[in-house]
């Protein structure tokens, strides 16, 4: 008699969080902790009511990717959002607080050459936490759904593994994704905000 495996299949929707204090001021954040500002409050509640519904939502541990898990969670009726340090933004070093003059005037010629500073988080680096976060969330979440809250960096760096075409990640957008057995297969783009009647940022800071 044959043995027959079930495989569960995960599938995970990964968006970026609500605009931050820092995004409204064009500041580079990597793993710093701003809080939201008050338009990203009213992103992520905006968007909360136009996501397809899921089981389980959660997020990366910093607070401005917490507080936008946790008032989509609110709203469907989830359970409090679990936490995925994994899942957190890259690493940005001497970037971090920074806009974009200000790092002209530091580190002069650094952004137009694709140069970082010293113990930036590497493209390999990052990319093998990543998927070790959402290996582990998938194993969590099974065959059911859920809204992940993370950062574009992550989202960023999870598309062009998977052989996405490239795109901008703004505030509340994000991808799906579907896990079984640790293989990843890319899913479609969301944008809960598009056409809505609040001011979206062009940000695309880290």
């Amino acid at each position: 008699m044959l043995a027959i495996t079930v495989t569960a299949v995960a599938r995970l929707l990964l968006i970026r969080h609500a605009q931050s204090e820092w995004n409204a001021l064009r500041r580079w954040q990597g793993q710093a902790d701003p809080p939201l500002s008050e338009l990203g409050y009213q992103q992520a509640a905006a968007a909360a009511v136009r996501l397809e519904p899921v089981d389980v939502v959660a997020s990366s541990t910093l607070q401005r990717s917490q507080t936008s898990a946790e008032i989509i969670a609110k709203h469907m009726g989830c359970d409090p959002p679990i936490p995925v340090p994994e899942l957190i933004e890259r690493d940005v070093r001497e970037f971090s607080g920074l806009t974009r003059i200000q790092i002209e005037e530091q580190y002069p010629g650094f952004l137009d050459d694709g140069r970082r500073p010293p113990g930036w988080e590497q493209d390999d680096a990052l990319l093998a936490r990543v998927l070790a976060g959402i290996n582990r969330l998938a194993g969590v979440v099974g065959d059911r759904t859920a809204v992940v809250v993370t950062h574009g960096g992550v989202i960023y760096s999870l598309e062009a593994h998977l052989g996405c075409e490239p795109g901008r990640v703004t505030n509340m957008s994000g991808r799906w994704v579907q896990v079984a057995n640790g293989r990843l297969v890319a899913g479609e783009r969301v944008h809960p905000l598009e056409g809505v009647d609040i001011a979206t940022p062009v940000s695309d800071l880290l």
